[in-house]
């Protein structure tokens, strides 16, 4: 899979854009504040039909104009996809192929995009829900059912929550009601905890032969998922549902009580263990690293294995947070197999003996430039002779 360009009008501090991409390593370079984030953005959200960093869709619509465009053209092995999202102040429309689809769970999964950015050491490090935020984002990529089951689980916890501090507060007191919030939410709390613990399974096969290459062999890494039913990956959707039951009956007037929902797959965890430790608590800044890398490289070969195309890779100023073994390491991952976008303010030396005939785009005030890659004798970050093409803007 490869994006083959992108249409951007009226997107942040891009008034009009039409560029094409290199099927392999492209590079965004250029000072901090001048487009490249942004860039990377729009392609994250062409895939997603949201921001990965913000949840305000207007923030994406450039200073002064009404709405933004984004467009793009997939190539799969054997299709050709065009893709569309318009964001507005009346809200967003996705397009496949020229048509409006009636809900975004049918228009992802077009396009499978990997985001690994400095922030990601949060992955480890940061609170269950980011990493709960991070499961229900990849795997819904993959899978569309998993998606529609995220997103009904979703909509009935709210109705559920709305509806419990209504009984807190004595403003409803119909208990059958609750019971049938509470059936459809074990219903789907089943289907996308057996969907999480089929998913992450897979996902730990490939992170720890990654995470075997990256340590040297002197670390194993494991997952652990953590919830309240001791669900394992042997256990069947019937049983998990049955499970929640049990657990929503014997939980119910502490719930009410509290005014919130106590139990289900939105109060899970993911631990990762470096040797039987949890990485979290007890690993070096290196480990944590290790494994954060570890994870993301092992998305690329999940993705392909579940949907039979490689995902494109969105690495945002990730060179500059790691040393140069996993500098190494990640570019030799990625190098021929996966179209890439690497955001940085300077091209390391590792970067330039590593990366094959890269495009490199310099970005500056939201205006695009195209170069050619220097020899890794050269010293300096890029050529200054551009090849006298550069891309279509206002």
């Amino acid at each position: 899979m490869y994006l083959e360009g992108l249409h951007l009008k009226n997107f942040r501090n891009y008034a009009d854009l039409d560029v094409k991409f290199n099927q392999g390593v492209n590079v965004l370079l250029g000072e901090n504040a001048q487009g490249k984030t942004n860039l990377l953005e729009a392609i994250y959200v062409l895939a997603l039909t949201r921001s990965h960093r913000t949840a305000n869709d207007r923030d994406l619509i450039g200073w002064q104009a009404n709405e933004a465009l984004v467009a793009g053209r997939v190539h799969k092995t054997n299709t050709v996809t065009p893709l569309e999202l318009t964001f507005s102040k009346k809200g967003k429309k996705a397009k496949v192929n020229h048509l409006e689809q009636a809900r975004l769970s049918a228009y992802v999964g077009n396009l499978n995009v990997i985001l690994f950015a400095p922030e990601d050491l949060e992955l480890v490090k940061g609170s269950p829900s980011v990493r709960r935020h991070f499961i229900d984002q990849e795997f819904g990529q993959m899978s569309p059912k998993y998606l529609y089951n995220a997103g009904q689980y979703r909509s009935i916890l709210r109705q559920r929550n709305n509806y419990l501090r209504q009984l807190q507060r004595k403003q409803a007191k119909d208990l059958v009601y609750l019971g049938v919030l509470s059936d459809q939410l074990a219903a789907f709390g089943a289907e996308i905890v057996a969907a999480r613990l089929n998913f992450l399974d897979q996902l730990a096969v490939w992170a720890q032969q990654v995470h075997k290459v990256i340590s040297q062999e002197r670390e194993e890494l494991a997952f652990e998922y953590v919830n309240q039913i001791k669900a394992t990956r042997e256990q069947s959707v019937d049983t998990l549902y049955k499970a929640y039951q049990e657990q929503f009956e014997r939980q119910q007037a502490k719930e009410i009580e509290q005014g919130t929902t106590l139990i289900g797959p939105h109060r899970d965890d993911l631990h990762f263990m470096v040797n039987g430790k949890n990485v979290q608590t007890f690993g070096s800044q290196g480990q944590q690293r290790t494994t954060a890398l570890s994870v993301k490289l092992a998305e690329i070969d999940l993705m392909k294995a579940i949907t039979g195309e490689y995902p494109v890779l969105l690495l945002d100023d990730v060179l500059s947070e790691l040393d140069d073994a996993r500098q190494t390491h990640l570019l030799r991952s990625i190098q021929d197999k996966v179209q890439t976008f690497l955001t940085t303010t300077s091209l390391s030396g590792i970067a330039r003996k590593l990366i094959n005939d890269p495009t490199i785009f310099n970005i500056a005030s939201g205006h695009l430039s195209q170069d050619e890659l220097v020899s890794s004798n050269d010293g300096s970050d890029s050529q200054n002779g551009t090849d006298g093409q550069e891309p279509k803007q206002e």
